[in-house]
């Protein structure tokens, strides 16, 4: 009898034992620590980049939901959209039975999936630095090594560094994010362009990515303008952006849709968007005044 009770509490102490060992604690970007029971398997995104970090750890086969704007890689366009930043649709994400939501640390629907018992991490992406870390916190969340995966980015943006001519170093570049947003020198487009031997106009203690005022722009002279396809028609009307030479030069680096997400989303396709950038440093397409 005495042997039947200690061999029922070796196991219940072992199980005890994986049971601890199978959770996962994790702290966000909120500083909040998170447990979680095991590796979650039902993950939704709120944040493209997010969505792309996930994927880029070999993990995309456990996504159940994205966000709006998610549409990379082309399998998560199979996924259900369950709104964006601003607008999730909370009913929807909790009909997905999450184990774990990735998201903005200031979205709006965090404190609500939070108060209906959804797991969730507030991650924060705005430079290179951030990226990593995210990277890593999502790796230690889902129980993969993240640490391949940035040293992957890292020589990729080594790379495209080593491919840009000596004459394009220390060019003035102006990055346009959309109406009349701009990436500045703190953003992860500018630390980019830092890498690359380039200079961002926009000075990063006006934010990571300010509103400016067209003649910011004009007096800042830049060399080579960077501007997404779908912004080019509102930025030739801008007042007083005609005396900008690089606009009237053709100076400009005009980004198809595809291009402009690999740009501007602080992720994992970082190695891509210093390759973009590269080649806009190298040769600009027109987008010359007419």
């Amino acid at each position: 009898m005495g042997e039947r009770l200690m061999r029922g509490l070796l196991l219940a102490l072992a199980l005890v034992a994986g049971m601890a060992q199978a959770q996962v604690q994790v702290r966000d970007d909120r500083g909040r620590a998170v447990t979680l029971p095991r590796p979650p398997q039902r993950i939704v995104s709120l944040l493209p980049s997010l969505t792309e970090t996930v994927c880029a750890l070999d993990a995309c086969g456990r996504l159940v939901g994205v966000d709006d704007f998610s549409n990379w890689p082309a399998t998560v366009l199979a996924l259900p959209h369950v709104g964006g930043v601003d607008d999730a649709r909370i009913e929807g994400i909790v009909a997905l039975r999450p184990d774990l939501v990735l998201l903005s640390s200031s979205a709006r629907a965090l404190p609500r999936l939070e108060a209906l018992g959804v797991p969730v991490l507030g991650l924060d992406l705005k430079t290179l630095g951030d990226a990593e870390r995210v990277l890593r916190t999502v790796g230690h969340a889902i129980g993969v090594d993240a640490a391949p995966q940035w040293r992957r980015i890292q020589s990729g943006i080594a790379a495209a560094a080593a491919g840009v001519p000596t004459s394009a170093r220390g060019m003035r570049v102006y990055v346009e994010v959309g109406g009349g947003y701009a990436a500045s020198a703190s953003s992860h487009v500018g630390e980019l362009l830092a890498r690359l031997g380039a200079a961002n106009v926009v000075p990063g203690e006006l934010g990571t990515v300010p509103r400016l005022n067209p003649e910011f722009v004009v007096r800042a002279d830049p060399q080579l303008l960077v501007v997404p396809a779908s912004a080019m028609a509102e930025v030739r009307q801008r007042p007083g952006w005609s005396r900008i030479a690089a606009l009237r030069e053709g100076r400009v680096c005009v980004l198809d849709p595809q291009e402009g997400d690999v740009v501007m989303r602080p992720g994992p396709r970082l190695a891509d968007a210093a390759g973009v950038l590269a080649r806009c440093l190298g040769a600009p397409r027109t987008g010359r005044l007419p």
